[in-house]
């Protein structure tokens, strides 16, 4: 029968594991140009910006 800390070191380990997958995913040549995109979005223009004529029209009907 397994005890706690043997639980513990197996939980850890998981942990471990998972988290190294996650660095390479992270760090994949693969995912450079989708991450690339990512980082780039705020800076991005908006494609459903307002018109001029509509922000004129709300400011006057204030």
């Amino acid at each position: 029968m397994m005890d706690i800390g043997t639980l513990r070191g197996l939980g850890t380990v998981l942990v471990f594991v998972a988290f190294i997958g996650v660095v390479l995913w992270a760090y994949s040549s693969k995912r450079k140009s989708s991450f690339d995109d990512a980082a780039n979005l705020p800076f991005a223009d908006e494609t459903d910006a307002k018109k001029p004529d509509e922000e004129a029209s709300r400011s006057k009907n204030k």
